[in-house]
Order: C-alpha cells, then structure tokens, then sequence
C-alpha cells in the first residue's frame, strides 16, 4: 500500500501520543525540576516537528516506521494527516506555555498546561479520541458552514433584490 505526504497509517499519531503520554507522566512526577525542563524541551521539539512538516515526520514516527509497523499488518486504512499536524500546532502551544511556566517560575502554570497535554496524549493513546484533531475538523465545518452562509445571503439578497423589481415593475 503505498502513502501520498498527506496520508498516514492512523496508528503512527496513537503510537506518538502514547510517548507523548509517557513524557508528560514524567515531567510531571519531577517537576519543578532541570530534567522536567529538559523533557518539556525535547517534546516542545517534536512538536515543532510535527506542527512544520508535519507528524509523520518526527522521531517519534521515525521510531513506528523502522521498529513498530513492519512488525504490524498493513493498516485497514490511512487517514488524512492534516489533523494530526494541527493536533500536533496545538500541543506545541501547550508544551511552549507549559515550559514558559517553568523556566519564569510559574509553576502552576507549568503544572496545568502539561497535566492538560497529559490528558489529550491519554485519550488519543488509550482511546485513539485526538483532541486535536477533533478540534481540526469542527473548525473546517464551521469554515465550510460560515462559507455556505455567506453565498446563500449573498444569493438570497440577490434574489430579494430581482423580486422586488418584479414586484415594482
């Protein structure tokens, strides 16, 4: 089964958020500390990576491609890999503030942004429910649903407009 660059086999991106999981479990069981920093650092890293060229690009996937998926069957489908990378922009975000927090020694703040990210990398790993990726496809409904709205009263002033000059005239 060969790939285009915008698909992925959808087990790569619950593999990731499995070490993401991982990550986060011991970040946040050494926080505040420097390894904590580190840690934050080097998924702060991957997520750049995921977030610029996109999640089958990072170690990570890396990891999955040579170790973990020929040792798999052929996946029954691949998925579209633009909601991993926005999934993988918003735990970027996550992990900046996150470890902002930290390194200016606001803990709390570090604490809750990686308890968050902790969070959405459990339900993608555990239950494969991306976040992130959810989040991707409510905003493209709304972009289509918005678009939709703007040429339907577009046509529907249009319309208004032909009806009243017939109604005039």
């Amino acid at each position: 089964m060969s790939t285009t660059p915008n698909e992925i086999d959808p087990r790569g991106p619950r593999f990731t958020a499995g070490v993401t999981l991982v990550l986060f479990a011991a970040v946040l069981l050494t926080a505040p500390s420097t390894a904590a920093v580190v840690l934050l650092a080097v998924q702060t890293a991957f997520f750049a990576i995921g977030a610029g060229r996109g999640v089958q690009f990072t170690p990570t996937a890396y990891v999955f491609k040579k170790l973990i998926r020929p040792r798999l069957s052929a996946p029954s489908h691949l998925e579209d890999a633009r909601p991993p990378r926005f999934a993988q922009t918003v735990g970027l975000v996550f992990t900046v503030v996150a470890l902002g927090g930290f390194l200016a020694d606001l803990d709390t703040l570090g604490f809750v942004f990686s308890a968050f990210a902790l969070a959405a990398a459990f339900l993608n790993s555990v239950f494969g429910f991306c976040l992130g990726c959810e989040m991707y496809l409510l905003i493209q409904r709304l972009r289509q649903g918005a678009s939709r709205n703007t040429h339907a009263s577009t046509h529907d002033s249009t319309n208004a407009a032909a009806n009243k000059e017939e109604v005039t005239a």
